[in-house]
């Protein structure tokens, strides 16, 4: 079973679509309980970091997380993904999740291009990650950004290029995040999908 955890900041139910489609049992909850009891975590989220975190909090699953995800597989998307690390300077400083050593900043590529970033962009490999088995370095996966995490090399999965290096997937132990959006990344995000589901 894979919860998709709902603490009010989230893009569920495309998640679950893509699940629902790969044919992997899963359930949308906030409950504590249900999180505890799943095989499997995603943590989706979309907005500003502070308020997700926030809400997080206020929904009592901060604790819950941590501890759970020494556990078991855990994949954050997006927004999920940068609350992974330590800290976020998206409209001050926030304290995330430090599940990855690391904070997320805004966003400052060369050549003048546009922030957010919003778009496909192909993934380049950096080191070894078992999400990454059934993926080919170039196959292209949808972002849509405006910060980007900063984090060691080794926890870098694969970088995309977008006037600047940004890391695209990040792992530390049982703990994955997508900067890119895998529900909405055609094949490639769906065999990603399907490689965490099936760890």
């Amino acid at each position: 079973m894979i919860t998709i955890i709902d603490y009010g900041a989230g893009n569920l139910f495309s998640v679950q679509n893509a699940l629902n489609f790969l044919g992997y049992e899963n359930r949308i909850s906030g409950k504590a309980e249900d999180i505890i009891s799943a095989d499997k975590l995603i943590l989706p989220g979309v907005g500003a970091f502070p308020d997700a975190m926030k809400m997080l909090d206020d929904v009592g699953l901060t604790d819950v997380i941590k501890s759970e995800a020494q556990k078991k597989p855990l994949m954050g998307i997006c927004l999920g993904m940068q609350m992974l690390f330590d800290k976020s300077y998206e409209f001050g400083e926030t304290s995330g999740l430090s599940l990855i050593p690391g904070t997320v900043e805004l966003m400052h590529p060369a050549d003048d291009l546009v922030i957010p970033h919003i778009g496909w962009n192909a993934l380049e490999k950096n080191v070894p990650c078992r999400l990454l088995d059934k993926t080919k370095n170039g196959e292209y996966v949808y972002f849509v950004h405006s910060f980007a995490a900063c984090t060691d090399s080794r926890y870098v999965a694969a970088y995309c290029d977008y006037g600047m290096k940004v890391p695209a997937l990040v792992f530390r132990g049982n703990v994955y995040g997508c900067q890119f959006h895998p529900e909405k990344s055609g094949s490639t995000g769906l065999n990603i999908l399907k490689t965490f589901a099936s760890l």
